[in-house]
């Protein structure tokens, strides 16, 4: 099979209707241009992804000659300056086909291209250049940044292919490839493990905070990366805030611009919650993107729902009683809540999505919101939350869409009195068949576990706990998992800037940019554990304050 007018028009149809993301990347963002490498390279992904996915795109080669490059400007990373018989945007094809195959000399590209006239045209040749000619163009005319983003294009879409189930000529490296890399230590030193922390910090980087924009218009004096790097800087220290902040920035940034803590506060209070959730899923997006490549990364996984709290609010909240609620808690206290999707288990835990949670929204409203987001994103099998959301219509809601799910359950009478039968009994596992009522009525069918807690405080019914699943007592040892989505907290929370400002799109920010910080956190230690070791391993060897260090230099500081 082979792609049609009609096929290239449902693909590009179902880019332009991503919900997390716009093609091409110089026209979603003002930092990106239309001759930035790293946006070409994030446009190559964004559409791979999707063109193998449709089922008359089968060819490797036919994706190298019809992906749109019109747009792009490789003038800027041509060292030739007269006149030229091959265009840049043909030789890239040509270089990005010889890299799919692995060819290290273009003796085997040129007989390849000798015995398929019909490839030849596709990609606009009308002769085909000789071997000392593509040399040159590769080693004299081709900057040495283009020609890394022809060896990063070639793996994107040998990785995209592959995995849509497209035969592909080689086996893609799934590992992330670095100029100047030449560690190879099994047991990485710190010097090591910082040195390519930095490489990786810099590439990641570069790929996801131009998803972030304050739509200030053309001409502005401070460029937007100055923004991003004043708010990256007060994630570095506790309790910063922006006034403060910024004029620390002045000092420490190498830029000769930096913007006023008002200044900042003001474009940022202009972004909807909207607009700031859907800046946040095109960056993480992209950062799944990336973490993908390599073999270490479960796209298929366990994901966690939860809801946290910021300090308690002690000032007036007149006017701001459905921002500033409740603590989960039920206490007589006060504070703004957010609520997260982040996955766990086997897979790097990057929160996939954030959300503000209002007074008088239900737990299946934030659920539902939350699930959509992280099904657009990645495959999901499994949901893990907290008791407060063990209501029966969200638990049918995830049944439906045929997912599994385990939830501890409030213990109610009926349970509390089964417990105290387990106790009398001294049996530490108990699994029951239960109908929720849904209402007209409709049940949900789901199983209780009752579960013995190890070494429990109590010497009653409280010994144990009851967990609901549709999927049986062996996924209840997931459930584990959740633990990680509150330590992960504790990191975000650390990575926000202060504030004691009621703007509720401000603090929402603040929570969102701090979740995005912790994500790339966690993606550069795994991209540095599979580099240096070829494992990734929980327990991060990258810390956070250095991701933040080597984040703030490549934003514009130090």
């Amino acid at each position: 099979m082979g792609s049609t007018r009609v096929s290239r028009r449902t693909v590009f149809r179902r880019i332009a209707q991503r919900q997390y993301g716009e093609w091409p990347a110089y026209d979603s963002t003002p930092l990106y241009g239309r001759t930035s490498l790293a946006g070409l390279e994030s446009d190559i992904r964004t559409v791979s992804e999707t063109w193998f996915d449709h089922e008359s795109h089968d060819s490797i080669e036919e994706f190298v000659c019809v992906f749109p490059l019109a747009y792009f400007r490789f003038s800027a990373h041509d060292r030739y300056a007269g006149p030229t018989r091959y265009q840049m945007d043909t030789l890239f094809r040509v270089f990005v086909l010889q890299e799919c195959h692995g060819w290290e000399h273009e003796t085997a590209l040129v007989d390849y291209l000798g015995d398929r006239p019909e490839l030849c045209e596709q990609l606009g040749f009308e002769t085909i250049p000789d071997q000392s000619t593509l040399w040159r163009s590769w080693h004299e005319r081709f900057t040495a940044d283009l020609r890394e983003t022809v060896e990063t294009a070639a793996r994107t879409i040998l990785i995209k292919a592959q995995n849509a189930g497209v035969a592909v000529p080689r086996e893609p490296a799934r590992k992330l490839r670095y100029h100047g890399d030449e560690s190879g230590e099994s047991d990485p030193d710190d010097q090591t493990t910082l040195g390519q922390a930095e490489k990786i910090t810099d590439h990641v980087s570069r790929i996801v905070f131009p998803a972030f924009s304050l739509e200030r218009g053309d001409g502005c004096e401070i460029h937007e990366n100055a923004y991003w790097g004043l708010q990256t800087y007060l994630g570095l220290r506790e309790s910063l805030a922006a006034n403060e902040g910024a004029r620390s920035f002045t000092y420490e940034s190498t830029r000769e611009r930096t913007p006023l803590g008002h200044a900042h506060r003001d474009h940022i209070r202009d972004l909807s919650i909207a607009e700031i959730r859907e800046m946040y899923r095109q960056a993480v997006n992209t950062l799944l993107s990336e973490v993908e490549e390599t073999e270490e990364f479960f796209r298929a996984g366990i994901i966690a729902i939860d809801i946290t709290e910021a300090d308690p609010f002690t000032g007036d909240r007149t006017g701001h009683e459905d921002e500033i609620i409740g603590t989960k808690e039920k206490t007589d206290e006060y504070a703004y809540q957010w609520a997260t999707v982040q996955l766990v288990g086997n897979a790097v835990p990057i929160v996939l999505d954030a959300r503000p949670v209002q007074k008088g929204e239900s737990r299946l409203e934030i659920v539902k919101d939350l699930l959509d987001s992280a099904e657009e994103m990645l495959h999901v099998d499994n949901v893990l939350m907290d008791r407060e959301f063990d209501s029966q219509h969200v638990l049918e809601m995830l049944s439906r869409r045929g997912l599994s799910y385990v939830v501890p359950k409030r213990m109610q009478t009926s349970e509390k009195a089964q417990a105290k039968r387990l106790l009398r009994r001294d049996q530490d596992r108990y699994e029951t068949d239960r109908k929720l009522h849904l209402g007209k009525n409709e049940w949900h069918e789901t199983t209780l576990i009752y579960r013995r807690k190890e070494d429990s405080e109590h010497d009653d019914h409280r010994q144990y706990s009851v967990f609901m699943s549709n999927c049986g007592s062996g996924h209840l040892t997931e459930y584990g998992y959740r633990w990680e989505i509150e330590s992960g907290y504790k990191s975000i929370k650390r990575f926000m800037a202060a504030t004691t400002s009621k703007d509720f799109g401000l603090r929402f920010f603040y929570f969102a940019f701090a979740c995005l910080l912790y994500s790339i956190w966690r993606a550069v230690d795994l991209l540095v554990q599979v580099e240096l070791t070829g494992e990734y391993e929980h327990s991060p060897i990258v810390t956070a304050d250095n991701t933040l260090t080597l984040l703030k230099k490549e934003t514009g500081i130090g």
